[in-house]
């Protein structure tokens, strides 16, 4: 194969934003194979220059040439994403303990209603900051996310009713991890467009290694602090964290590429954002649609199965100590998989490796997880595998998304994704927790394997659909 022809391909095949998916002539590259990829990456990629197509501008992505500025923004995020998403990594150790204190007297099913509320806020309020860092940048909604995530994780601490978990958890610090959540997850595709796989793999390890900070730490405080202060104690560590994601989690803007539409009206601004934060047009697009199903299934399943594996792993003849732990292992290994899965998106293509690490998950659930959950050997082999397969899907699904739109509108289809996951996240915790009803038959807890793995399973052929659609059934790097 010629340099020419292996240029040409480059252009078509790899990170092609959706735009040029559509006005290129994608028959031509075909034949392009893992081994022809193997080529591209030794002439291009491993020397850190980025790829030359259509509609790419390399002076508008200072992360692929290693500037220091946006290698500061990963280190930004990557602490902001340590409370936000590591918390929500994080939610079995507040479910076990509340269930057994504060609201023993309640069943699982009303208990799942502060973690549901939880998940659904805070995935559909990221569509209401999607269009305004797209327009503004995030410095305004991480200041206004942080203080509400922070204020809403200090009240808890004094929580011993329902309400008040809802009201101090559910909604006032949902809506904080919401707003911070598309700003965070945004900046990385402002500084990198060959580079992000890995990118994002870096910054998202923050919410591994938030799932495995707090169930320990809040495990420890619990028995030496009471849960008071241990809620208090973690709520001042994610205050630290989300200021240095606020001070250099900076996004990387271009207004001569994307200048800002102004308006004379502050009305008109106001249509305008609430058009663009709740179009639903962007599901016409079938690519959009089913990325946006794969994501939004995979991520409520694995969340669920988290949210409720502690107490599963109590259930199944082991110690508080070690189902805590269990839990642990999980983020544990997904900060060592985030980092290898980033490298093979990034050579192979990031729904190549999503649909593989999904259709896995599918595979030790049902085979280990439900078949030999019962015994701890077993299930210790479960928490090592799952953890590695699952830890690339929070990862890789920004990559995913990027792939199939613009940069400049990004924030919105991807917080518009989220949209769609949180429309999913009530109706699917309320229906976990009716099937494991209080806590106590291992027949429920199976069902409930039996019932999240579907959803991952569903999950997986969505992103097979979608890569279908971009690219056909042939072999390529995508």
């Amino acid at each position: 194969m010629s340099t020419d022809d292996i240029k040409t391909r480059t252009t078509i095949n790899r990170f092609v934003p959706h735009e040029s998916v559509e006005e290129l002539n994608v028959t031509q590259s075909n034949e392009l194979s893992f081994e022809d990829s193997d080529e591209i990456e030794n002439q291009s990629i491993t020397q850190d220059k980025p790829q030359e197509f259509e509609g790419y501008n390399p002076d508008h992505y200072p992360g692929d040439r290693n500037e220091i500025k946006s290698w500061l923004a990963i280190i930004g995020t990557f602490f902001g994403l340590l409370p936000v998403f590591g918390f929500i990594n994080s939610l079995g150790s507040i479910e076990a303990y509340i269930s057994k204190n504060q609201l023993k007297s309640i069943d699982s099913t009303t208990i799942s209603w502060i973690f549901s509320l939880y998940l659904a806020i805070a995935f559909v309020s990221t569509v209401l900051t999607g269009a305004y860092f797209d327009r503004n940048g995030g410095l305004k909604p991480m200041i206004l996310g942080t203080l509400m995530y922070f204020g809403g994780m200090f009240a808890m601490g004094n929580c011993t009713e329902l309400w008040q978990f809802i009201l101090s958890f559910s909604i006032v610090s949902g809506l904080g991890c919401g707003i911070c959540t598309t700003p965070l997850v945004s900046v990385t595709n402002t500084h990198f467009y060959v580079k992000r796989p890995i990118a994002n793999s870096i910054n998202t390890l923050g919410g591994s290694l938030g799932g495995l900070i707090f169930p320990i730490t809040l495990k420890k405080l619990y028995s030496e602090v009471g849960f008071t202060w241990a809620v208090r104690i973690v709520a001042l560590f994610c205050l630290f964290c989300l200021v240095i994601a606020t001070v250099f989690g900076r996004e990387n803007r271009h207004p001569e590429e994307h200048p800002k539409q102004e308006f004379d009206k502050k009305t008109d601004l106001l249509k305008w954002y609430f058009s663009t934060c709740f179009n639903l047009k962007y599901f016409k697009d079938m690519r959009f649609l089913s990325s946006a199903l794969g994501l939004s299934l995979c991520e409520v399943s694995m969340t669920v199965s988290g949210t409720f594996f502690t107490s599963y792993a109590i259930l199944a003849g082991n110690s508080s100590n070690t189902a805590y732990l269990m839990s642990t292992i999980i983020n544990a290994v997904g900060i060592v998989a985030r980092l290898a899965q980033g490298m093979a998106a990034q050579r192979y293509g990031s729904y190549n490796i999503i649909i593989i690490c999904a259709c896995t998950c599918v595979i030790w659930n049902f085979v280990l997880w439900l078949g030999f959950g019962t015994h701890t050997g077993i299930l210790w082999a479960y928490v090592i595998l799952y953890g590695f397969s699952s830890s690339s899907i929070f990862s890789l699904t920004p990559v995913c998304v990027s792939k199939i739109c613009s940069t400049s509108d990004f924030g919105k289809k991807y917080s518009t994704a989220y949209m769609l996951q949180a429309a999913l996240t009530l109706p699917v915790f309320a229906v976990c927790g009716k099937i494991i009803g209080n806590g106590d038959s291992q027949t429920n807890y199976n069902w409930f394997i039996v019932f999240s793995s579907c959803l991952m399973a569903v999950g997986s052929v969505s992103f097979i659909v979608t890569r279908l659609l971009c690219v056909g059934k042939r072999i390529c790097v995508f």
